[in-house]
């Protein structure tokens, strides 16, 4: 008999929670200080439980990565709440149709709590991309419920258990468990709706959000694209871009997912990106500091990637710079690998790819690059590298993604004060710092009416003709 929890379940807590938060009433500044307090705190008491969690369940995990992914990660996003929110609970004033603040009437704009927020939360990120969305929910004053990723088990039921030991079920609850509690968890009344993961799973999360009519946020992912530009400087762009593709083995929804670059300088971008790689990793099978791919599933998913590159004619570039033998390892390791020059038929260049796997295509004109992704998905990076300010510009104003790095690639994720998240397939809504209250909370919109106005008003209402 399953262990795991029913929709039933789940809903007893929800109601706890929204009853709780009515009861509460107003949420103080002291109160949404303290909950991202207790956050923070799990996270500098146990980081290194966490980090060994999710080192077991990807089979190898950098504990260094995890730490500064991970565990920072989440703290910064954190700490940036706690010390602007009461600025950003201020009301906000609002102008009044002319002429009615001439006598008197005001508007304004208050940020209110929206009750419960559910968070699914992903495997690939699986402590900073639960912890830290509570930056803004925990700051808009908010009550929240988790679903994290079955695939990180290990690290999903020690975060349980961390919660658990420091929140009261009515503010924070976690729920682990396979596909069938995440869809019983997507179904549930909540007040919003935060997904984490993949497009495909997307589709099924919002339909099930849309029964109750759930507003969603949605971090997807997609195929982001770097454009070089023939101002680049190469080895630069190749050293930004294969640190971005080897972390967390290209296992982020931001990795940068193809390369474009000008004709007849593909040779030296894979020059440089094979001493790149050798000076970060002079050995891969065993190096502590390189993770391994998440399952076999995956491993298995990127592999195919590669033979159906080849049998198409692709030139393929494994990295790796020890000439070690990956067909017998204990663990399911892929080297940073270029597949050079590949055409549309070919699945590395149709499905995101999430891992260490860099399709580099060339071109003769920059126009041709915006030809190309603007005939596909919106994707939720892209990345510009070159000091042509025209060419920037034109890639920046002729292309429409989540968000974009110029001349390196992921980095605006980290910026607090910038929004994340993407549009399109790529995604909807978007948070972090202000941004990330403003959309855990409800912008309510208060006029409050004069007595002159008032008074005024009393000529413009019916009977409209006087009487003869």
């Amino acid at each position: 008999m399953s262990n795991e929890p029913t929709q039933a379940d789940m809903q007893a807590i929800l109601d706890r929670q929204k009853a709780a938060h009515i009861a509460e009433g107003v949420v103080n500044a002291e109160t949404r200080i303290d909950r991202i307090d207790r956050a923070i705190n799990i996270l500098k008491q146990h980081g290194s439980k966490l980090s060994e969690a999710m080192a077991a369940d990807f089979g190898h995990r950098s504990l260094d990565q995890s730490k500064l992914t991970d565990i920072d990660g989440a703290i910064g996003p954190l700490e940036h709440s706690k010390k602007h929110l009461r600025k950003w609970m201020r009301a906000e004033k609002r102008k009044v149709m002319f002429p009615l603040g001439i006598f008197g009437a005001r508007g304004r704009i208050e940020y209110q709590p929206l009750g419960v927020v559910g968070c699914i939360s992903p495997w690939n990120f699986p402590v900073q991309l639960t912890f830290s969305p509570l930056a803004g929910i925990f700051a808009a004053g908010n009550r929240t419920m988790i679903k994290p990723s079955e695939f990180t088990a290990q690290t999903s039921d020690l975060m349980k258990e961390l919660f658990e030991k420091e929140f009261d079920i009515e503010e924070v609850a976690v729920f682990t468990g396979g596909p069938d509690v995440g869809g019983a968890f997507s179904r549930l009344p909540f007040d919003h709706l935060l997904f984490t993961g993949a497009t495909s799973i997307a589709k099924h999360v919002m339909k099930a959000a849309a029964e109750n009519l759930v507003p969603v946020t949605l971090e997807l992912g997609g195929k982001s694209p770097v454009i070089i530009g023939k101002s680049a400087n190469l080895e630069l762009a190749a050293t930004n871009i294969m640190a971005g593709k080897t972390m967390n083995a290209g296992q982020i929804c931001l990795a940068p997912d193809y390369v474009m670059l000008p004709e007849g300088s593909r040779d030296e971008f894979v020059e440089h990106a094979r001493n790149s790689v050798a000076k970060m990793f002079p050995d891969i099978k065993d190096n502590p500091d390189y993770t391994s791919i998440v399952n076999e599933r995956h491993y298995d998913r990127l592999n195919g990637y590669l033979d159906d590159a080849r049998e198409k004619g692709a030139n393929v570039v494994a990295i790796n710079p020890a000439d070690e033998d990956f067909s017998q390892q204990e663990h399911h390791r892929i080297p940073p690998t270029l597949v050079l020059d590949p055409t549309d038929d070919m699945k590395v260049m149709q499905d995101e790819i999430f891992g260490p796997v860099l399709p580099v295509k060339q071109y003769k004109d920059v126009q041709e690059t915006l030809d190309y992704v603007n005939s596909k998905d919106r994707p939720l990076g892209l990345y510009y590298f070159g000091e042509d300010k025209a060419e920037e510009n034109k890639v920046l104003t002729h292309t429409t993604s989540g968000g974009v790095t110029v001349n390196d690639v992921i980095m605006h994720v980290a910026q607090e004060d910038l929004p994340f998240g993407g549009v399109g397939p790529s995604g909807m809504g978007s948070y972090h710092g202000y941004d990330g209250f403003k959309n855990f909370s409800h912008a309510k919109a208060i006029y409050t009416q004069s007595k002159t106005v008032s008074k005024l008003a009393a000529a413009m209402r019916p009977p409209y003709k006087k009487a003869s």
